[in-house]
């Protein structure tokens, strides 16, 4: 299930009018400036899952509000079949499918992610991001090198990290191919 840009920035922008919160607000909880906010209020620019969680923890909702429009409802088992999860892009060209988005009271988000082996990424440096929390990546396929607090290592098929997701991290896939990786975040 693929989210539409379009439909995440309008309930984005009702939600934050409903509960009367400045752009100016919204753009501290999020780290960026109040105009670089807005062309997310717009559609004007991809949502990163960093971004949608800062804006869900705010106005108090489950970021599959944000995502779908909808508020999850299962308690006791949720479901998830092969390529049924909500899917988000994030960076250039990761995907982010979300495993329990119908899930409600989730004490941690797994997601199935993948990133695109991007030739001469390993000669740039890696966009990072933080938020609460801490996180685990499981991979699955490929490799990736992954920057925590500005160590970097390389991970390979089978092998697992664990970190304090509120320390700058990133990653990119290496080795000529994509990187698929289990990621659970947890939340604070």
């Amino acid at each position: 299930m693929k989210n539409n840009n379009a439909e995440i920035a309008e309930r984005l922008k009702g939600l934050r009018e409903m509960l009367d919160i400045s752009c100016e607000e919204m753009a501290k909880v999020t780290g960026i400036s109040a105009k670089d906010y807005q062309l997310y209020e717009t559609g004007e620019r991809d949502f990163s899952v960093t971004f949608l969680y800062n804006c869900a923890e705010r106005f108090g909702v489950d970021v599959t509000e944000l995502l779908t429009g909808t508020t999850p409802t299962l308690s006791s088992c949720s479901v998830v079949r092969a390529g049924q999860g909500v899917v988000t892009e994030r960076r250039k060209y990761f995907t982010y499918e979300h495993l329990a988005h119908n899930f409600k009271g989730r004490e941690a988000e797994p997601f199935l992610v993948v990133a695109p082996y991007d030739e001469g990424a390993e000669s740039k440096p890696i966009a990072l991001s933080s938020h609460n929390g801490q996180e685990m990546d499981y991979i699955l396929e490929g490799q990736m090198l992954l920057s925590v607090n500005g160590r970097t290592t390389v991970l390979k098929e089978g092998d697992t990290a664990y970190y304090d997701s509120a320390q700058p991290h990133g990653m990119i896939a290496i080795g000529g191919a994509p990187c698929k990786f289990l990621a659970i975040v947890l939340k604070a």
